[in-house]
């Protein structure tokens, strides 16, 4: 009891200090693992230990990877490819299913770019169509938001996807194509709850509030600016099935090829240079520290910060022996794979981060995957959904997706609730149960 006292003090003090004293989720982490270290009466020398093997051992296998995703999100963002796969996405699907095309469009624009980009970016096209098709606004809006919220939690790339992937060990590859079919079935359940539940909503979109960024030189292609997306995934999930036991593709230098170019770090830096084709005309100093290279990295530091200091917070828990003590205590509990869902639900609801929120959950199941029953290979893969699916929900004001959703569609605090807040929670628990039946199947 003592040390399960100890840990909710921890968490207590790491969520009040990022809520109400606006300290950086990294020092609230960081000096967090080392609070908890103290009061679980760990040793000087275990918990210096911690902090070296817990943020060293993340970032080895996981930095380069969030940091090569933020550069491939970067140059789409920059050069207009995303916004010509949002065009193309929007034309296939038509303007009298924009609902539908608007869910897709931002399901698809989360994977590279971050999720208050792909809103931003996509909130005037939504405007236009909404009012073009004659759709309430507040339900393409709502669409597109919750379409972003799919993959910005399960669907690698992104950065908290990856964090806790790295963190749990679990197979990247299976963790994107797993992440993929949860992820679009989970949204189905919420087609029909934006139907139901945001037509009431009455908003007249005001169409010069936003104005897109500009967008330098000539837009790519459609075929060129999926590259950057497509290639990678494709690499990594087949590298991920090259592994498997029966050996499908044989063993031959393919398949070690494929496995060298497949591995998350080659796939990812190949995207990278797959992006760096987008620009009109390439420029070099795009890639100086002052350019959009320099960019990615101001974008990427701070999540690598947190991924790190999540890692020293795990392996503190794991060093302190908490594996033991759950097993103890959890051994006739059957929670599975709905405590890491829990878990991060209510850290996400709490602190407000998607991302924070991946990160902590993953540094703490870390240690509990034997006692839960969740370290065989799959299973790891399901965990890291499952703390995806609840990394979700609750979006509300202390989310920053959640302001600049309801600040540019013209929502006030009680609407954005009643919609996009309510939403997160209908696509948390239909991937969460959509996860469970999957492990029980497989």
């Amino acid at each position: 009891m003592f040390t399960l006292l100890v840990i909710l003090i921890s968490l207590a003090l790491i969520i009040l200090a990022i809520i109400k004293f606006d300290i950086h989720p990294f020092l609230a982490l960081f000096v967090g693992a080392i609070i908890y270290g103290l009061l679980a009466g760990m040793p000087g020398d275990l918990i210096l230990k911690s902090i070296t093997e817990g943020f060293g051992g993340v970032l080895g296998s996981i930095g380069l990877l969030i940091l090569l995703g933020v550069m491939i999100g970067t140059f789409l963002e920059k050069t207009g490819g995303a916004f010509v796969i949002a065009q193309r996405i929007l034309a296939a699907i038509g303007e009298k299913s924009v609902m539908l095309a608007m869910m897709i469009t931002g399901y698809i624009l989360s994977i590279p770019v971050f999720g208050d980009s792909a809103f931003i970016m996509m909130n005037p096209i939504n405007k236009s169509l909404s009012f073009k098709g004659k759709l309430p606004y507040a339900t393409t809006t709502v669409a597109l938001t919750l379409g972003i919220s799919a993959s910005h939690s399960l669907v690698p790339p992104t950065p908290g996807p990856i964090a806790a992937t790295g963190i749990l060990e679990a197979d990247l590859g299976m963790v994107i194509l797993w992440g993929i079919i949860v992820s679009a079935l989970a949204l189905v359940p919420c087609y029909f709850f934006i139907q139901r539940f945001t037509r009431h909503i009455h908003l007249v979109p005001q169409f010069a509030e936003v104005k897109s960024e500009a967008i330098i030189g000539k837009k790519p292609g459609l075929g060129k600016s999926f590259m950057p997306i497509i290639i990678p995934l494709l690499l990594i999930v087949l590298a991920s099935i090259a592994k498997y036991p029966t050996q499908p593709f044989g063993d031959n230098s393919f398949t070690t090829t494929l496995l060298f170019v497949g591995s998350p770090v080659i796939a990812l830096l190949i995207g990278a240079f797959l992006s760096f084709m987008l620009p009109e005309k390439f420029d070099a100093k795009l890639l100086s520290s002052s350019g959009w290279i320099g960019e990615s990295l101001l974008i990427a530091a701070p999540v690598i910060l947190i991924t790190g200091a999540g890692g020293v917070f795990g392996k503190m828990l794991q060093n302190s022996g908490i594996a033991d003590l759950v097993s103890s205590n959890l051994s006739a509990a059957s929670w599975g794979i709905f405590l890491p869902f829990l878990m991060a639900l209510a850290l996400k609801t709490a602190q407000g981060s998607s991302t924070v929120a991946l990160i902590t959950t993953a540094s703490i199941v870390a240690p509990l995957l034997a006692t839960l029953g969740l370290d065989s290979e799959m299973m790891r893969v399901f965990t890291v959904l499952s703390i995806g699916a609840g990394a979700i929900a609750i979006s509300h004001a202390n989310d920053s997706f959640f302001w600049a959703m309801t600040q540019l569609s013209g929502m006030n605090i009680k609407q954005g609730n009643q919609t996009h807040s309510l939403g997160t929670l209908v696509l948390a628990t239909s991937a969460i149960m959509i996860i469970y039946v999957l492990t029980q199947l497989i």
